[in-house]
């Protein structure tokens, strides 16, 4: 892990998600792809599907080995969901680390 403070990682991609909600239409696929990212790390999911105009998030997630049940729930306020799905372990960090990187964020310490 580089230098950089977990806090100053966890803003920057507390940024990118806010970027990436209010600039949805620049890049929708990749924003996308970075929205399912963040629930895929946090609840170890799959086959994630946001439907951004209904507020509403199908997954599905794992009861057991190799079983997963599908939910839907609604979600008021995307962007402060999203931000609460970070996590601030070494390897989330290495992880988020490697998402600013993807999306051309330099992170400054």
């Amino acid at each position: 892990m580089s230098n950089f403070t977990p806090e100053v990682i966890i803003d920057e991609v507390k940024n990118l998600i806010s970027y990436s909600l209010i600039n949805k239409d620049v890049d929708a696929h990749k924003f996308e792809s970075l929205h399912n990212a963040v629930l895929k790390k946090y609840f170890d999911a799959k086959d994630i599907k946001i439907n951004y105009i209904s507020q509403t998030i199908d997954l599905k997630l794992p009861i057991s080995n190799n079983n997963y049940t599908g939910i839907t729930f609604e979600c008021l306020d995307l962007n402060n969901f999203l931000q609460s799905c970070l996590k601030s372990d070494e390897k989330s960090l290495f992880f988020y680390q490697n998402l600013l990187t993807h999306y051309n964020i330099v992170v400054a310490a």
